[in-house]
């Protein structure tokens, strides 16, 4: 059976701009004319707690008439991507995957109190998916820009022009230029080409 929609999980902490993303990806959907729905915030949003956002993209366009998808919440299984801003925020999100989720993970550990260690969390990211791509974002956007908040922005552009996500990079680059305050514009323009341009493998 043809699915009817491509879910996705943002998962990190406070203070890293998911609901930015979460906007972001929204109006490229919207853009590219089809079916949106979008979760606002489940976890604690005060900087450095535990954040996690549901995206639901319908694959028929939204012109049509008729809905696929009707509630914003992805259910237990059914995410088709996480995307984690921090290493032990995607391995929180692991009750949303199955054998075909892709795992986009930002290499950035935040250690918390007996919790486990960075090298024990990677271990168990490779037992639960064969499709993970652990990028450093954080450190090309800090070696780069001075700024590792741009990390989830390198994420969807790296996503994007991998074909790991439904939208044409255009869309996002065009979805960008609507979300971000002009203040901020160029930088995040400047952190999607870095993103398109990075050839390292992962």
């Amino acid at each position: 059976m043809k699915k009817k929609s491509f879910n996705i999980i943002i998962a990190g902490v406070g203070g890293q701009g998911i609901i930015t993303l979460l906007r972001i990806l929204a109006e490229a959907a919207l853009i590219e004319g089809r079916e949106v729905r979008t979760s606002e915030l489940h976890g604690l949003s005060q900087r450095g707690g535990s954040v996690r956002a549901h995206l639901r993209i319908g694959f028929k366009s939204s012109l049509r008439s008729g809905k696929e998808i009707y509630s914003p919440l992805i259910s237990s299984g059914q995410a088709d991507m996480v995307l984690a801003l921090e290493i032990c925020e995607g391995l929180r999100a692991s009750p949303f995957i199955n054998k075909g989720t892709i795992f986009l993970v930002n290499k950035k550990f935040i250690p918390y109190s007996n919790g486990l260690s960075e090298k024990e969390i990677l271990r168990k990211f490779k037992k639960i998916s064969g499709k993970i791509y652990f990028v450093e974002a954080s450190k090309f956007c800090r070696e780069a820009f001075g700024q590792e908040i741009l990390a989830g922005i390198f994420l969807i552009g790296f996503a994007a022009t991998r074909k790991l996500i439904p939208f044409q990079i255009e869309s996002i680059q065009e979805a960008v230029k609507r979300v971000i305050n002009k203040k901020y514009l160029r930088l995040n323009l400047k952190t999607l080409e870095l993103a398109k341009s990075t050839t390292e493998k992962f």
